[in-house]
């Protein structure tokens, strides 16, 4: 079966190749460190010490697996074309939900890179499927548990 494409911006394709360097240059051979010391006091059976850092080591290396997956299989998109008209990966959007005066700037991308809470919002997601293909102006309706949402499209870069 083949690999799912993940869709990057070059920004995002930046900084996974600059976690994975971090993860294979420091993090790995600390932990390596780290085990090699926990393996020294002697029994490993109940060294709380061995337990977590092994714990650790696998995290750091299912890490290391999923970047490289999605470097691999990466289609980096492109950050002009459409922008300024229609909403796309790579857009950065400025919407108002329907009845508020405040408004909230998003910038769709793929889901390798999504961080809502720096506002950084994947092309899957309910509301980044819902602004996918719509220009300034245009009302995008979302369903989320709650109920719908409507939100007016103000600006598209």
């Amino acid at each position: 079966m083949p690999e799912r494409v993940h869709f990057l911006t070059s920004e995002g394709k930046a900084m996974l190749e600059k976690e994975l360097d971090r993860l294979k240059k420091e993090k790995r051979p600390q932990v390596a460190a780290n085990l090699r010391a926990a393996i020294q006091e002697g029994d490993i059976t109940e060294n709380a010490g061995y337990e977590e850092t092994k714990r650790e080591q696998a995290f750091i290396e299912g890490r290391i697996r999923e970047i490289e997956a999605v470097l691999a299989n990466a289609e980096i998109v492109e950050e002009s074309g459409s922008h300024g008209v229609e909403v796309d990966i790579g857009s950065s959007v400025t919407i108002r939900e329907r009845g508020s005066s405040e408004s909230e700037t998003y910038k769709i991308v793929g889901s390798a890179e999504s961080d809502p809470s720096q506002g950084r919002i994947s092309n899957v997601s309910p509301l980044g499927k819902a602004l996918i293909g719509h220009r300034v102006g245009d009302e995008v309706e979302v369903k989320t548990p709650a109920g719908s949402l409507s939100f007016e499209i103000l600006v598209v870069e």
